[in-house]
């Protein structure tokens, strides 16, 4: 796993221990538990503790590229999104679905089944 700046450059200096322990702790030390769940899974849980929360800003787009990069299809994301949507909300369903449209390059508009 390559070593996480993202805290750093945002926050170095305005919140240094913050940005620390974004960086080494949650992105190094947490995420790198490979051994006891696979990214592919955090990745997964991650998505679905966003969209129960209605956060879907710039982070759920990192999530939603990191879950793509970790394995998660589009197909599964698709799933993974129509089933958190009765536990997290339909608004917060739609929101998302839009954000992983883009994350995942799908022009399709629908309508025409």
């Amino acid at each position: 796993m390559k070593k996480q700046t993202a805290g750093r450059d945002s926050l170095g200096k305005f919140a240094p221990k913050f940005a620390e322990l974004n960086d080494d702790v949650l992105f190094g030390e947490v995420w790198s538990r490979e051994d006891k769940l696979s990214l592919r899974d955090r990745s997964l849980v991650t998505l679905c503790v966003f969209m129960g929360k209605g956060l879907v800003d710039s982070s759920l787009e990192y999530h939603l590229m990191n879950a793509k990069n970790n394995g998660i299809t589009k197909e599964e994301m698709a799933e993974i999104i129509t089933h958190a949507a009765f536990y997290a909300g339909w608004p917060n369903a739609w929101a998302v679905f839009n954000m992983a449209k883009k994350v995942y390059g799908d022009d399709d508009e629908g309508g025409d089944e």
